[in-house]
């Protein structure tokens, strides 16, 4: 009877939420029927929130799981209203299945959400709810670090939090694994108190007081404890009954590492040689190379530090990674004269200073920066060359008309590159803002998904904070091109005279590309667009 009268409020819920949909959301109907969705609901697959959370809470993306089980709604691309597009991120939390076994009451397990379109797995930061707690629908659950950034899981069920499956510091969580249990009355709490999901993996941490101690003695045995002496197989050669061996440094060094002996080694070097692949081909693959590890940790004297990775930095190396193996990298570089861009930057900000002192809002509040003008160049650039917009698929290449310009932050939590939208279209005033504001965020360790995602073209300026020349960045996936800026130095100029000399302020520019997208000509044809705003940065304000 129970069972009946939870499939009836799935479904009721599952006609509010269809109703709120329809009514503001831009969808293609496919041939299905509902009654699929509906029989998906009943099978306890998917859970729909109720109404009100659906209507005021938007939608970022819904993911392939819940396209299979809403096959009478098709959806490509972002979802969108009809009047535009919601700003609110909205968290999908997935495999969220409903449960009324027969020792158990009716139940909810909650899945880990998938927060970002990298995400794969993520850690538990802090739960804001407690065991016994009743949560109400858009109450904050609990803190995720993903790939990105930390971020708050909203519940979109009332009920009550009987059961924390994995708790705070829990790290490497799949998306959809279990981490909590909801229920809907408050006397259901208790039944789950040793509750563990059906696959009989452990879900919980184990205390760190109830941690068995860690013995050194054993591990001194296995330290002190020498491998065996491995026996040449090689007929000795002719050279070793002389008495005298002839190897080279590296080889001796490998077989006193293994404890070889070198009399019944037969070299294949001039003369007799013992070479290093003679002996690791007596050791064989596995034991040729020993790992870095061991090989750190057999250095006398030396003292270090294991600092765990985060989900972030573990998230960076492996898109850095797949970048340089993947993407064909080329560099181009211009020198660019500054002498005109600061002397309008000095007017502008004293323009502004006196403007801010005038309304009282405080003297040097606003002031831009030198990088302000690097990303309005670039987005203005990409605006005349687009084929450095684009990004690589696999059957085409995906020219953009958005020109969002990537900037890359360095934090305590690793590199970020929050997205300055539509660069090209906004002031000098407003992109100064904007990258205050996402730096700022980005510090902060508080960006949202709207704050770094949809980036087409990243900058990257290591020569105002810190005094870099030159540099060559690595391209930021899928996107195509990244420049990287170096710092302003003053360098002698000829005259316009014979023997007669100058001085000028310059700036160091190189741009890396995509060679499967950007042709070395296009290349070119952009950074020449881009140094020709930043020597004449009166078009910047056109």
């Amino acid at each position: 009877m129970a069972s009946r009268q939870a499939l009836g409020r799935l479904a009721r819920r599952e006609q509010a939420f269809r109703r709120g949909i329809s009514s503001n959301w831009q969808s293609s109907s496919s041939s299905s029927s509902a009654s699929a969705s509906a029989a998906a609901a009943a099978a306890g697959r998917w859970r729909p929130p109720q109404a009100g959370v659906a209507l005021r809470t938007s939608l970022a993306r819904i993911s392939s799981h819940y396209a299979s089980v809403m096959p009478d709604l098709s959806f490509r691309g972002s979802l969108q209203l009809k009047s535009g597009t919601f700003s609110k991120h909205y968290i999908i939390i997935p495999f969220s299945r409903s449960y009324a076994a027969a020792d158990l009451p009716s139940h909810q397990e909650i899945g880990m959400p998938s927060l970002s379109p990298t995400m794969t797995q993520g850690n538990i930061a802090k739960w804001q709810k407690q065991e016994g707690d009743q949560v109400a629908a858009g109450d904050v659950l609990c803190e995720i670090e993903t790939d990105k950034a930390t971020l708050e899981m909203e519940s979109m069920e009332e009920g009550y939090l009987a059961k924390i499956l994995l708790g705070d510091g829990s790290k490497d969580i799949q998306v959809g694994q279990a981490i909590a249990i909801f229920v809907e009355n408050k006397e259901d709490v208790a039944k789950f108190k040793d509750y563990q999901v059906s696959d009989g993996t452990p879900r919980e941490l184990p205390p760190k007081e109830k941690e068995p101690p860690a013995t050194t003695e054993p591990k001194k045995e296995v330290a002190a404890e020498k491998p065996p002496k491995l026996e040449a197989t090689r007929p000795s050669s002719t050279s070793s009954s002389v008495g005298r061996i002839f190897a080279s440094p590296n080889a001796r060094r490998l077989a006193q590492e293994n404890n070889i002996s070198l009399a019944n080694v037969k070299g294949t070097g001039p003369q007799g040689r013992i070479l290093r692949a003679d002996i690791e081909e007596i050791l064989g693959p596995s034991l040729a190379q020993p790992s870095p590890a061991l090989s750190i940790a057999s250095l006398p004297n030396l003292e270090y530090i294991d600092i765990p990775n985060t989900q972030i930095r573990r998230v960076i190396a492996q898109r850095l990674l797949q970048s340089k193996q993947t993407i064909p990298h080329y560099y181009l570089t211009i020198d660019a004269r500054v002498d005109k861009l600061l002397s309008l930057r000095e007017e502008l900000n004293a323009t502004l200073q006196a403007s801010s002192k005038a309304s009282a809002e405080g003297k040097g509040k606003k002031k831009l920066s030198f990088n302000d003008f690097v990303i309005k160049a670039a987005a203005l650039a990409l605006r005349n060359v687009p084929e450095c917009n684009s990004s690589w698929k696999e059957e085409f290449i995906r020219q953009f008309h958005n020109v969002n310009i990537s900037v890359a932050v360095q934090t305590e939590h690793g590199l970020m590159v929050p997205v300055v939208k539509d660069a090209d279209k906004k002031g000098l005033l407003t992109i100064s803002e904007d990258v205050k504001t996402l730096a700022e965020k980005a510090r902060t360790n508080s960006l949202k998904p709207a704050d770094y995602e949809g980036g087409t073209f990243t900058v990257s300026n290591l020569g105002g904070p810190f005094g870099v020349k030159q540099f060559c960045a690595i391209i930021n996936p899928p996107q195509a091109c990244i420049l990287a800026v170096g710092t302003t130095e003053k360098r002698v100029t000829p005259g316009t005279t014979e023997g007669e000399y100058g001085e000028g302020t310059y700036m160091c520019a190189t741009i890396s590309c995509d060679h499967r997208v950007v042709d070395g000509a296009i290349g070119a044809q952009w950074l020449g667009a881009f140094k020709g705003y930043i020597e004449n940065p009166v078009t910047l304000l056109l």
